[in-house]
């Protein structure tokens, strides 16, 4: 699956994709609300990648949404920039790799065929972060709705917005801030957001 919203790359890769693999199918979709349609519709997929700016995520957290559907697929960062706080983070993370919009389509194919041989692609010179990836370990302890929840709450959001957006009662939602706290080992909401802020971070506009 290919997963951008901006119609030119998404074909640019498709059509390249399909020229050296016209056996593949590939879907496409530019949002992560869209994708996760597709994964209850059509999963399992073989790989899928992502845009790492799209209208309805901010930094990781799309990853991490995505990454809660498909737990199973590998899961590529597609992206325009390459800061190493990204492409570290994404790393750390446990994406399958990082695939740079700079890059010609004839190097995105073959990138996308080392991902599809369970191979990583990432630079060579990628620092390690022992605090991601410690914090990744809690963050896969949370159901799909606590992360909805911490998802919303790291976007500034209060309960009653919570609520509202995810169709939940606030009681909920507090059950659910509770459950999250104590996975992250941390006791109150601003806690929660300096946890997960280096997550979201990296995709802020400079």
């Amino acid at each position: 699956m290919l997963v951008d919203d901006h119609p030119v790359a998404l074909k640019g890769l498709q059509v390249a994709l399909r020229n050296r693999h016209p056996e593949f199918a590939i879907d496409e979709t530019g949002s992560i609300a869209g994708a996760e349609e597709l994964v209850y519709r059509r999963k399992p997929y073989k790989l899928l990648v992502l845009d790492y700016e799209l209208p309805d995520a901010v930094g990781f957290s799309g990853f991490f949404r995505l990454r809660q559907a498909i737990s199973e697929t590998p899961i590529a960062i597609l992206s325009s920039r390459a800061e190493p706080a990204v492409i570290s983070t994404a790393k750390a993370l446990g994406a399958a790799g990082i695939l740079l919009k700079t890059e010609g389509l004839d190097e995105l194919a073959d990138h996308v065929d080392t991902l599809l041989n369970g191979q990583p692609v990432f630079p060579s010179d990628v620092p390690s972060h022992s605090g991601i990836k410690d914090l990744n370990a809690r963050l896969r302890t949370l159901s799909t709705a606590q992360l909805r929840v911490l998802m919303a709450l790291a976007g500034g959001a209060l309960n009653k917005q919570i609520a509202a957006d995810l169709d939940l009662s606030e009681a909920t939602v507090k059950a659910h801030l509770t459950a999250i706290f104590r996975k992250l080992g941390v006791s109150n909401r601003l806690q929660a957001l300096l946890a997960t802020r280096m997550l979201l971070e990296p995709a802020l506009p400079k």
